[in-house]
């Protein structure tokens, strides 16, 4: 991670290093936050974050889960997106919006005596598993951990402890040789990765996991949808068991950081040729081409943001 000038903290942009909790913040022993991930893209029409509305209405949902009252409105949250991209000068960036409990107790419901604290930080950041798995796809495995369900915790929410069981699954799958897991529910059936949704594809018809499969409903996953639906692709969402993987004709996984990246191997089994197939491509060419101005941003996905103004 490169560091960048500044980070918005609770309603002002701080330096980077002054960013700091105290090591007694309930978030820090609990995972007691609630975050986003998005996207700002350098197009032909200028700096555009993706999708910046849709990610903030999550995270206002996600806190809203979890009891948290953000002591800012959406738009000031969505403005503070946009400036930490002005101040810092970014273009292609990641922005991590974090809504967490602070100090005040170390009891287990900390929402009375804890303060909500927000932050918005941005860095560079390409391709999370790699430009060449964009390309060309990556190797992953069947997790021997499954997903954490409803039952347990609203998996709904964006919550920064769920994220110890995806990276049990990621750590898993790095320290066997794989680039990313997937993870089943406690059905045995597909959930999806450890930070990606994911769609099969077989006989020219995508599949993709219900909600009801212990999965976060991604923001990309919902860009694939409108889409595949461009295309006059169907998309369904049923159960997948986990053999069907194997037998597909195409796998990838979608996310902010991931994007749109094929599967090219699961457990060492080849997925049809090994190379992306049409489908995953196609949906590809549609969402790399709002951002390199190929394609027209027909669903007003991208959000300008205005140049800082110069110091004279």
């Amino acid at each position: 991670m490169k560091p960048t000038e500044f980070i918005w903290r609770n309603g002002e942009l701080v330096q980077w290093q002054e960013a700091s909790v105290h090591v007694m913040s309930h978030a820090l022993h609990y995972g007691s936050s609630v975050f986003e991930g998005l996207r700002c893209y350098d197009t032909p029409g200028g700096k555009a974050i993706f999708r910046l509305q849709d990610h903030m209405r999550r995270l206002f949902d996600s806190a809203k889960i979890y009891r948290m009252e953000i002591p800012f409105s959406q738009e000031e949250m969505c403005q503070a997106c946009r400036e930490v991209i002005s101040s810092n000068r970014l273009g292609n960036a990641y922005i991590r919006p974090l809504v967490f409990l602070g100090m005040g107790t170390l009891a287990l419901n900390g929402l009375k005596d804890c303060k909500v604290e927000v932050a918005v930080g941005a860095f560079e950041w390409g391709a999370y598993l790699g430009k060449e798995g964009i390309e060309n796809g990556i190797d992953a495995c069947i997790s021997s951990w499954s997903r954490t369900t409803s039952a347990s915790i609203p998996v709904l929410a964006k919550a920064g402890g769920h994220y110890m069981n995806a990276q049990l699954i990621c750590t898993e799958a790095h320290r066997n040789g794989y680039l990313e897991g997937i993870s089943v529910s406690s059905d045995g059936m597909v959930a999806e990765g450890s930070g990606e949704n994911i769609f099969v594809a077989r006989d020219g018809k995508i599949f993709t996991p219900p909600l009801a499969s212990s999965i976060l409903s991604g923001i990309t996953r919902d860009t694939v949808f409108q889409i595949a639906e461009s295309l006059e692709l169907e998309i369904i969402e049923k159960s997948i068991p986990r053999e069907l993987l194997y037998i597909a004709d195409e796998v990838f996984l979608t996310g902010t950081a991931a994007e749109v990246t094929p599967i090219r191997r699961i457990d060492g089994i080849t997925i049809a040729d090994g190379k992306p197939g049409p489908l995953t491509t196609d949906i590809q060419r549609v969402f790399f081409g709002l951002f390199d101005g190929t394609q027209e941003d027909q669903w007003n996905w991208l959000d300008f943001v205005p140049e800082p103004a110069s110091s004279s």
